[in-house]
């Protein structure tokens, strides 16, 4: 598992002070905080802090509107009460500070003996963030505090900046913090920056419920199923703690815990507003990203939270810390889906273009490999959503499913290969004959793409197709596919050794050496094969 750093001793302070310089607002005062550049004057201040390791929380979140200072721990750890003192007498600007604590030992531990120093100097409150469900146990140490936590300081803080008082700051903080449950889930664990072990073991294929943002284990363990099944599960454990009601208002965070891609937590935020949606719950505000992380945890969190129309505006008002992203009501959630179109072409049964279909379709996970080892690995998903979905056989005459091919390429599939493929089968379908169709297909993608024969494309194998169709002639329609694909088959061989100047495995240079181009795989099987990735010794 490697990571960047240089000596691990120094990783956090090296890594905190690139957040810092990064930061609009923000200065490491060397008590072992980080603030805002101006202290705080004549009003409520909000302070917060925790273990390094969740970043954006807390220092994402410094800056008007939401934190004054917040306290950094080691990795996973606890910041220590002289650190927590020393920022709190800080950020006091007269009005007293609240402090917002998660529901982890050390850190309430820590937090409530900087305010027993601070008794009769600084007048503080504590807003308790307890909103884990998993360790919800009358029997255990409570529910963690974990998502919800960015709720409370952002409410806090929009309390503080509009002049409330300390009292109404944490009564309103308690509120949110009370009124928010939150679960997680990961599908693979995480590991610390400066270790070569994961934080627990998770076989492949398995599901860790109920992780926390430490990086520890779950409470429970299940396979791993589809997005709609996990967060069918995480909200039949959220909302029956949370008691919420048919009509109720709410604003929810899907939250990454750093090693989840924002598509996937895109995918679950839909999956959840339609499950809420069939609950009757009000969705009014939303965040989705990487907010509270167990540093590269591959897992997602779901946070529910009710809110009041007066909550909703304190997280509309504006603020300038640079991790709180700007909310908006959700809108519609249906797939984003293209439309266009198309009608299959009918008639009698097309063996050629069927026997193309069948050896591409069958191929589709073998051609992603291929891409993989020599390019970007998306070649297989654009066959696949070009043709992936045609149901075998094709019908109609080769002109009509041939301009029925082009129009998938380069309307579905996208990328180099759509275009590419889709221009030369447009060329194929306006040709008279196959001789000819190849001749200009061959010159059309040249001009297209730039590429030649030996850059190592689908143009090694077009090519010498090309010229074996010009020699063979059109009388025998069988012995033209034989040998052109005897043709093709033999420049997609060639690809394997050649040095990639065009196409996707130029990225990769040397590491493409040895590997057929899977583009003139596909251009081979237009005229036979077995539809084996064997044939071309790939």
């Amino acid at each position: 598992m490697p990571t960047f750093h240089n000596d691990p001793e120094d990783f956090l302070p090296e890594a905190l002070g690139g957040l810092i310089a990064a930061h609009p607002d923000a200065v490491w005062n060397e008590a072992g905080f980080i603030s805002r550049r101006s202290p705080t004057n004549e009003r409520v201040a909000v302070i917060s802090g925790g273990g390094s390791g969740h970043e954006p929380l807390h220092a994402g979140f410094i800056g008007a509107g939401m934190l004054d200072a917040a306290v950094p721990g080691h990795m996973f750890t606890s910041p220590n009460a002289i650190q927590i003192t020393e920022a709190t007498r800080y950020a006091n600007g007269g009005a007293g500070v609240v402090q917002v604590v998660k529901n982890y030992t050390g850190d309430v531990l820590n937090f409530r003996v900087s305010r027993q120093a601070l008794t009769g100097e600084v007048e503080t409150r504590q807003v308790l963030v307890d909103d884990d469900v998993a360790t919800e146990d009358e029997d255990g140490p409570g529910r963690r505090g974990t998502g919800a936590t960015i709720l409370v300081e952002k409410i806090c803080g929009a309390a503080a900046a509009r002049g409330h008082s300390l009292e109404r700051v944490t009564d309103m903080g308690n509120w949110v913090a009370h009124h928010s449950r939150s679960m997680a889930v990961a599908l693979a664990p995480g590991h610390l920056p400066t270790a070569a072990r994961p934080t627990f073991d998770l076989p492949e294929g398995e599901m860790e419920i109920g992780v926390g943002i430490h990086g520890e284990r779950g409470t429970g363990r299940s396979e791993a199923g589809s997005a709609r099944e996990m967060v069918e599960e995480m909200l039949d454990r959220i909302l029956p703690s949370l008691e919420l009601n048919t009509g109720e208002e709410v604003v929810c965070v899907v939250n990454g815990l750093g090693g989840t891609t924002l598509l996937e937590l895109n995918l679950i935020f839909r999956e959840l507003l339609e499950q809420l949606e069939g609950r009757k719950v009000k969705v009014m505000r939303s965040l989705v990203g990487n907010f509270v992380t167990a540093v590269n945890m591959s897992g997602v969190s779901i946070t529910i939270s009710r809110t009041t129309p007066e909550l909703t505006e304190l997280y509309d008002d504006p603020t300038e810390a640079p991790a709180w992203p700007k909310l908006g009501r959700p809108q519609s959630h249906a797939p984003a889906r293209i439309r266009h179109e198309e009608t299959l072409p009918e008639g009698e049964e097309n063996n050629w273009l069927s026997g193309f279909l069948s050896r591409v379709q069958g191929a589709i996970d073998d051609l992603s490999e291929l891409d993989r080892k020599a390019g970007d690995g998306d070649f297989g998903a654009n066959m696949s959503a070009a043709l992936g979905d045609l149901e075998l056989p094709l019908r109609g005459s080769n002109a009509e499913v041939l301009e029925f091919l082009s129009q998938r390429f380069l309307i579905r599939a996208g990328g180099t290969s759509g275009a590419i493929l889709g221009t030369i089968f447009r060329e194929l379908a306006a040709a008279e004959d196959l001789a000819e169709g190849l001749s200009q297909a061959l010159e059309a993608v040249t001009e297209l793409g730039g590429a030649q024969v030996g850059d190592r494309t689908l143009v090694d194998a077009l090519s010498p197709a090309a010229e074996r169709a010009a020699e063979v002639g059109g009388g025998d329609v069988e012995k033209l596919l034989s040998s052109c694909f005897e043709a093709a088959a033999e420049g997609a061989r060639g690809t394997a050794e050649l040095d990639a100047k065009r196409g996707r495995a130029a990225y990769v240079g040397e590491a493409a050496k040895g590997v057929v181009d899977p583009g003139s795989i596909v251009i081979a099987w237009l005229f036979g094969g077995s539809g084996e990735l064997s044939e071309f010794n790939a």
